[in-house]
């Protein structure tokens, strides 16, 4: 059964959360990060992406730069922008996206659940990005962006958590510049603390990594690091426990993770269509915006028109978590044999687009002439990511999309 439990969290004042607050390091870069911490001194970009106040400085992974962090993270603290708890707690995290919102529980995961498979995985990690957070976790001997978990849903977790959203005041509650709402409740009952951590051991036999695997991994990583350096070690320590914010599966919805492609391959728009009548059946939509509607519906935009492409029997496995997946159907019947793109990992011909930025993101690319052609797909459902891990398969590349996005910067876990 899953182990988590409370910290005590790092968290900012009230006053200053929504200018300290922050996106993950990942979904930006060097450039964007400097212009979204701009006139915010309490930025917690200044942390996560320090190399935004290294002048000059290329490698974005060098000591520098790590030093650079943890210089601004004993600034915070010294000036009283991050404060500890006292006592060890749960806090709740909601966010609200199109009127709706999901509510999640934030925790100390244990480093050894995901060493032996009780918190489980569906991506693979790159190994440069997995080293990289586990050096800036070892050097602020913190853990200071949260991971994404999701967990069967448990009725009397839900209902705790509805209690508490109903009778308190949130502790923070603000709309970031995306649109999104962020509401944040410190669970102060150290009673319900109590029944909160033995409902999590009695009720939740596994965890899965929504997003976040390589913060995850570099947890893990420090975590058995810092159990070797230790000869005293119990067990019990806090570096054998990392930030994750756990929603219930119920709450959560994956967006489409579509497809663009700069060339076909050599072929004509009249011999690639003909390539993928084999395959599925080809509809002409025409100009307007067609969005997949089902599972194993496709959307092909190309030279100005959108086509339907359902694919036909034969070309999908329902009863195969991998191959139910249209990410594999893609793969498998347009992309490695019409386009010749094997590798989604290492390609240059292939670029992904986070739904979220809409498919009139996937016409632009096209009509703009940086891309041949785009293909939309239907999202993949929380069930089939629970089935993938459950069953110890990967997902393809660029198959899950998650949002919001947490904000990094509402509480930090400490190491010590």
């Amino acid at each position: 059964m899953a182990i988590i439990k409370p910290f005590k969290g790092l968290r900012p004042p009230q006053q200053i959360v929504e200018d300290l607050a922050c996106l993950p390091y990942d979904v930006m870069n060097s450039e964007e990060a400097a212009k979204m911490a701009e006139g915010k001194p309490e930025s917690l970009l200044r942390i996560t992406k320090a190399e935004i106040e290294c002048e000059g400085v290329e490698d974005i992974h060098s000591e520098i730069v790590y030093n650079k962090a943890v210089e601004n993270f004993r600034t915070f603290q010294r000036n009283g922008w991050l404060v500890q708890d006292e006592q060890p707690k749960y806090y709740i995290y909601a966010q609200t996206m199109n009127g709706q919102t999901q509510y999640g529980i934030v925790g100390a995961a244990a480093c050894a659940d995901y060493e032996n498979g009780i918190i489980k995985k569906h991506e693979l990690t790159r190994p440069e990005k997995e080293e990289d957070r586990m050096v800036l976790t070892r050097y602020l001997n913190a853990n200071i962006e949260p991971v994404f978990f999701a967990y069967k849903a448990v009725s009397e977790i839900d209902e705790i958590v509805a209690t508490i959203v109903k009778e308190n005041i949130a502790d923070y509650n603000f709309t970031a510049e995306d649109g999104f709402g962020h509401h944040f409740w410190v669970i102060n009952d150290a009673e319900i603390n109590n029944r909160i951590e033995q409902l999590f051991t009695d009720k939740v036999p596994f965890t899965y990594v929504a997003d976040g695997h390589h913060r995850t991994a570099a947890a893990a990583r420090i975590g058995a690091e810092k159990t070797g350096q230790n000869p005293n070690h119990t067990g019990n320590e806090e570096y054998n426990f990392f930030m994750a914010v756990h929603f219930p599966d119920n709450q959560l919805q994956i967006i489409d993770y579509n497809r663009t492609v700069t060339d076909l391959n050599g072929l004509s728009d009249i011999d690639f269509l003909a390539e993928l009548s084999n395959n599925f059946d080809v509809e002409n939509m025409g100009t307007d915006i067609c969005k997949p509607s089902k599972l194993h519906e496709f959307s092909l935009y190309l030279s100005g028109n959108w086509y339907k492409l359902t694919a036909k029997n034969g070309t999908y496995d329902d009863s195969n978590p991998i191959g139910v997946l249209d990410v594999t159907i893609l793969s498998k019947h347009i992309l490695e044999p019409v386009l010749d793109i094997k590798n989604l990992r290492t390609s240059k011909r292939i670029d992904f687009i986070g739904g979220i930025r809409g498919l009139g993101e996937l016409k632009k690319r096209v009509d703009s002439g940086t891309m041949k052609a785009a293909f939309a797909l239907f999202p993949v459902s929380m069930q089939q990511l629970i089935n993938i891990a459950d069953s110890g398969n990967i997902m393809p590349p660029k198959t899950t999309w998650f949002e919001p996005k947490l904000r990094s910067g509402l509480v930090i876990h400490k190491l010590d």
